[in-house]
């Protein structure tokens, strides 16, 4: 247990990819994973301990995302096709960070 409490929940990573259907295939035909969602710009497949992201870069950058119960405390929180509601940050560095609302519907 952290010193500050209970430790945060990393929801998922984001890779930017150009084909998002053979990006899903290469990972299934190697990986025992389960596709979450899947679209001609957008994909999830989940692992036993976390779920990877298949973005195209036209429409998501790269990132991590983290569920936060005030997530709303970082911006303004957007909705997504899947449900969920988030903002992205930057963290010190200039890396792109989801922070998701913690009512994840997928």
């Amino acid at each position: 247990m952290s010193s500050k409490g209970e430790l945060d929940r990393m929801d998922h990573v984001a890779i930017s990819v150009n084909d998002i259907a053979a990006t899903v295939d290469w990972y299934r035909e190697r990986f025992n994973c389960d596709i979450v969602y899947q679209d001609e710009t957008w994909a999830m497949v989940q692992f036993d301990n976390i779920t990877l992201a298949f973005v195209i870069p036209e429409q998501h950058p790269p990132h991590i995302a983290f569920v936060k119960d005030n997530a709303g405390d970082y911006g303004e929180l957007v909705g997504h096709r899947d449900g969920t509601a988030s903002v992205y940050i930057d963290d010190a560095a200039g890396n792109a960070v989801e922070i998701m609302a913690p009512h994840s519907v997928y």
